[in-house]
């Protein structure tokens, strides 16, 4: 199944395996399927002396393999081939099963990753197409690999269709914990940990020993400002941290990237990997998979808490970034991933055949309405004002395809269903006051985003919106805190406007470090 070139890439990349790591494949369901996994793995083993393929007696519902180490499950199956995007999480796997893979989290999330209690169940549902469900694969991976009490399946939406009609899964990344949703969507290994804390609980003997950190600037946020903060800040010769959820931000779920001027193309994900290496070049102590719980900034020196550590420093730079802006009307909460939808890449496959709505008239908007009428037979796009605020290609692009229709000067206010699903929309026109349900399967919101500054709501000037306000030089309203990008009220949220904010907050903070202007 895989092509010379590709094995020979594995090769080089399984050279340096030291543990003896064997594909354990549970037959099941379709034979076809069961051979293809068959042919697939044993094309993977060719490539290292330590790589084999064995066969258990006993049945899965669908074609199933485990990676054994040693002779000892790991916790780490595959339901399907995990082609697509799931390549990297196959790799990733056995690269980590061995104790060498890149993702593997520090020794503070590894502390807090053994002390879960278990037993625990996971079932990631994926599609081969989704950008953001290798991150929460690989995220569980780790934690099974980690915890001997943890297992997770890597499930392959797409090979067991009457599981996922069952279970009502209409957005991917879904991950089950026993019969309970635990989690639909992205989200970072600390975003997930904290779930699995919540939901099962701690051994408190094994708990993390607190610890404190102290650095000259720490800056909050992996995203272009934040990289770009932290870049410039040890250029200086500042001692310099990162904080972030995830290197690379909100930008990894954007798929196509031409506006960068001098890349004519590129996409989220490799740009948010060129950030990571970019960074790696300088002595920048990067901490991923953090939240900030509390944040003291009132004094000389400014203090975070995340979990069990604290982060101290005379200077901190707020590049936090902001999520997905949600309708906020009723129906829409109950029905995330049962309905409503974010992310076109992800979820989009999900509703072909079957008639949609977007809302939102901007950017993100109408590219997710040509993406869907790609492969839906209508979409409904309901614009709040009374004019489109997309560029004028993409507006071009929309008017030329024959199952969009654009609704201007129209408010959403409810999103009808049962819970486990989307029967329609309910919206009213803004200019006649007619209230209308339209007949959609989903409804993808687009209405742009929502800055990540809560944790300062109550120690930083910030508009209605949640931006915090900065001046021309990246100042906050307090002394030795700078933000930059998307979480601060400068306009047009764009990646090369967000690098070059993060560029002044971190000079902002040299030339006021120098005239001992700090605080």
């Amino acid at each position: 199944m895989l092509d010379q070139d590709i094995k020979e890439q594995l090769k080089g990349i399984f050279a340096s395996l030291k543990t003896g790591i064997s594909f354990r494949i549970y037959a099941g369901g379709d034979s076809t399927q069961a051979a293809e996994m068959k042919s697939f793995l044993e094309d993977v083993a060719s490539t290292s002396p330590k790589l084999s393929v064995e066969h258990s007696q006993a049945d899965a519902d669908a074609p199933t393999f485990e990676i054994v180490r040693n002779g000892t499950p790991t916790g780490v199956k595959f339901c399907g081939i995990p082609n697509g995007h799931e390549f990297t999480t196959l790799l990733l796997a056995v690269l980590n099963a061995d104790g060498q893979g890149k993702n593997l989290p520090d020794e503070a999330l590894v502390t807090r990753i053994k002390a879960l209690k278990g037993p625990v169940t996971l079932r990631t549902f994926v599609s081969l197409t989704c950008t953001n469900c290798p991150d929460v694969a690989q995220a569980l991976n780790v934690i099974a690999l980690l915890n001997p009490s943890i297992e997770n399946t890597v499930i392959d939406g797409a090979v067991v269709p009457a599981l996922v009609e069952a279970l009502n899964i209409q957005s991917v990344p879904t991950v089950y914990a026993g019969d309970m949703v635990l989690n639909v969507g992205r989200s970072s290994l600390g975003e997930l940990l904290e779930k699995l804390e919540n939901t099962y609980g701690v051994d408190e003997t094994a708990e993390a020993t607190p610890v404190t950190r102290e650095y000259d600037v720490i800056v909050l946020g992996g995203g272009p400002a934040g990289a770009t903060a932290a870049i410039y800040s040890a250029r200086k010769g500042f001692n310099t941290a990162v904080i972030a959820k995830t290197i690379g931000g909100q930008v990894r779920e954007t798929m196509s990237i031409e506006n960068l001027t001098s890349v004519p193309e590129t996409t989220g994900p490799k740009l948010a990997a060129d950030l990571k290496e970019h960074m790696g070049k300088y002595p920048i102590d990067m901490f991923e998979n953090r939240t900030v719980d509390n944040a003291d900034i009132s004094g000389r020196e400014k203090t975070l808490v995340c979990a069990h550590e604290t982060f101290k420093a005379k200077a901190i730079i707020i590049a936090t970034g902001a999520g997905w802006r949600k309708l906020s009307i009723p129906g829409e909460s109950e029905h995330i991933g049962h309905g409503v939808a974010f992310c076109t890449h992800c979820d989009g496959p999900f509703y072909a055949g079957r008639r949609v709505a977007v809302v939102g008239g901007g950017n993100s908007g109408i590219e997710a309405t040509i993406d869907l009428a790609a492969i839906c037979p209508h979409v409904d796009v309901f614009e709040f004002m009374d004019s489109l605020k997309a560029d004028d290609v993409l507006q071009e692009k929309a008017g030329s395809m024959g199952n969009i229709d654009i609704h201007l000067s129209t408010q959403a206010l409810e999103i009808i269903g049962d819970g486990k699903s989307v029967s329609g929309i309910k919206v009213k026109n803004r200019v006649t006051g007619e209230e209308t349900i339209f007949d959609v399967a989903g409804v993808f919101v687009q209405i742009g985003l929502l800055p990540n500054s809560a944790p300062f709501k109550d120690s930083l000037a910030m508009t209605k919106g949640g931006e915090i306000i900065v001046d021309e030089r990246c100042r906050t309203s307090v002394k030795g805190v700078y933000a930059a990008g998307d979480v601060t009220n400068v306009p047009y949220k764009q990646v090369i406007v967000a690098m070059g904010e993060g560029a002044k907050a971190a000079l902002s903070h040299f030339e006021d470090a120098m005239r001992g202007d700090l605080a």
